[in-house]
């Protein structure tokens, strides 16, 4: 599906096509956040990682697509700034800042800003889009995770590196493809309704 064969104007992303006001936008910000704590805590510890894994780097990339930039940016900080004062809904329920994650908190609030920023130029709506909106999201997390990670606990970048991304990239392809499936799906659906 080309963006063209969708009737909304550029520069929408899915939660334009509610109803506009402060209420709306209000809600979704702290929807956002809260998607993001309760995939936070599908966190699955495995034996060896310092990283769990958890369904965050889906949500804050969902967060960002459908929400845009701003009210993307707005989600992960509300999440970042109630997790940091001590709700504990970081991965594994825990809270705080400076752990040895923090930085992937950090990756997921800058990338859903991005996505969301992609999204409104039409990156959401064919299945290769998506894909590149992902991959670009993903590596964002990674970018600012990673050498976190390193700097937290002392380890070197390629051990970072091997600890802190290299496990996660299948179960990051996998969560980009179900992402190439939704996004430009729903958009077709409300395009018919449209």
């Amino acid at each position: 599906m080309s963006t063209a064969s969708v009737p909304f104007r550029p520069g929408t992303v899915l939660a334009d096509l509610l109803p506009a006001s402060r209420t709306r936008d209000v809600v979704l910000v702290a929807g956002g956040a809260a998607l993001m704590g309760l995939a936070a805590q599908l966190s699955v510890k495995v034996p060896g990682l310092v990283v769990p894994i958890t369904g965050q780097t889906f949500a804050a990339l969902l967060v960002g697509t459908a929400l845009g930039a701003r009210r993307g940016f707005l989600s992960l900080a509300l999440y970042t700034l109630v997790g940091m004062a001590g709700v504990p809904w970081f991965a594994g329920g825990t809270a705080g800042a400076g752990g040895a994650t923090f930085g992937y908190v950090l990756g997921m609030l800058l990338a859903s800003t991005v996505v969301g920023a992609l999204a409104r130029r039409g990156a959401d709506r064919s299945v290769l889009r998506t894909a590149g909106a992902m991959v670009a999201g993903s590596a964002i997390v990674y970018a600012v995770g990673v050498p976190y990670l390193a700097l937290a606990t002392g380890m070197s970048a390629s051990a970072a590196v091997a600890a802190g991304m290299t496990p996660f990239l299948i179960g990051d392809a996998l969560k980009a493809a179900l992402a190439m499936g939704l996004l430009p799906a729903a958009w077709k659906l409300v395009g018919r309704r449209g």
